[in-house]
């Protein structure tokens, strides 16, 4: 028995016409190399440890999980649904190969494919019942759709379809598409900060969430950048120390351990890096109770505090409001 699957195409939706043009469907991640030479899940995981040791290890386990779904599991004869954004229609077809790994066909940043016969019927989005919509709004990119087999098949057996525009799934999809661009947008401003501009932020935020804040002067600052303290005087707790790592490698478990050591002893830690974390460096900072921002979680913070942050503050990141309807 055949088992359906959706497949997302891309990052932004960017590989639909690339699919269509070569007959395949296609995942990503050049890194691990051809995925095919790794005897198990648990291999595959560990070198993804390594290439892509700046993504989170729950992220990096989670996506090794579907290509390995991907490599091994979708069989000849299996049915295929992928979404396409510009047309709100999903798109079928037939596996017709399993999967090879060729980097010159298609976008090479997604070098794993498998062969395709893409059928002319189309699905738009506006016809599915709702619980479909939300199977299919899953953020995997590769995941089983067996349950909506029946109703695929039965809008197929009905194409073309006459459906009424479903306008509020439409104002969803534009928010949808601005939170996303937006986050991204505010991340790159982040990241061109430099090391000194990106400590005065971290201790804007902590203003914004009513701390008094003491941001260390460039040079030597023994280990902590910031201290976030609740009285003027910096007598009562909570004290909190901040060790703030502007640059494109993770922190180690060393630099946490140097933040723990770091005077006031027994002040909370909090350690800001854009570049993420090792996974050792996550296992120490949760056996000593450190909270870890990576760059993700400093723009949804940022995000949330702006309004409130100093004048001076929001200046290295301007940002307008702008509103949607509800």
């Amino acid at each position: 028995m055949e088992h359906w699957w959706m497949v997302r195409a891309g990052d932004h939706n960017e590989l639909i016409e690339t699919w269509l043009n070569n007959n395949i469907a296609s995942v990503g991640w050049p890194a691990i190399g051809n995925p095919k030479e790794y005897a198990t899940k648990k291999d595959l995981i560990s070198v993804a440890n390594q290439v892509y040791e700046e993504r989170k290890p729950s992220t990096r386990q989670s996506q090794m999980s579907q290509v390995w779904r991907f490599i091994n599991e979708i069989k000849i004869g299996d049915r295929i649904l992928s979404y396409s954004k510009e047309k709100r229609e999903y798109i079928i077809g037939t596996v017709e190969q399993e999967h090879f790994h060729n980097t010159a066909i298609g976008n090479p940043d997604y070098p794993n494919h498998i062969k395709v016969k893409w059928e002319d019927k189309r699905i738009s989005r506006d016809s599915l019942s709702q619980a479909a919509k939300n199977t299919l709004g899953s953020i995997l990119t590769i995941f089983r759709v067996d349950n909506l087999k029946n109703e695929i098949e039965k809008l197929i057996s009905n194409y073309p379809l006459s459906v009424e525009p479903d306008t509020e799934a439409e104002d969803e999809a534009v928010i949808e598409d601005l939170i996303g661009k937006s986050t991204t947008l505010i991340a790159d401003k982040i990241d061109a900060l430099d090391a000194w501009q990106l400590q005065d932020l971290v201790g804007g935020l902590l203003q914004a969430m009513d701390y008094n804040v003491k941001v260390s002067p460039k040079g030597p600052d023994g280990g902590v950048d910031v201290l976030a303290y609740k009285d003027a005087f910096g007598f009562e707790k909570p004290i909190i120390k901040v060790q703030v790592k502007h640059r494109k490698s993770s922190a180690g478990s060393p630099e946490i351990q140097q933040l723990l050591g770091a005077d006031p002893i027994q002040g909370n830690s909090l350690f800001v890096s854009t570049g993420g974390f090792t996974n050792q460096a996550l296992a120490v900072a949760k056996h000593s109770a450190v909270k870890t921002l990576d760059l993700d979680d400093l723009v949804e913070l940022v995000v949330e505090w702006y309004e409130k942050m100093p004048n001076e503050v929001r200046a290295l990141i301007p940002l307008k409001r702008i509103y949607i309807p509800e």
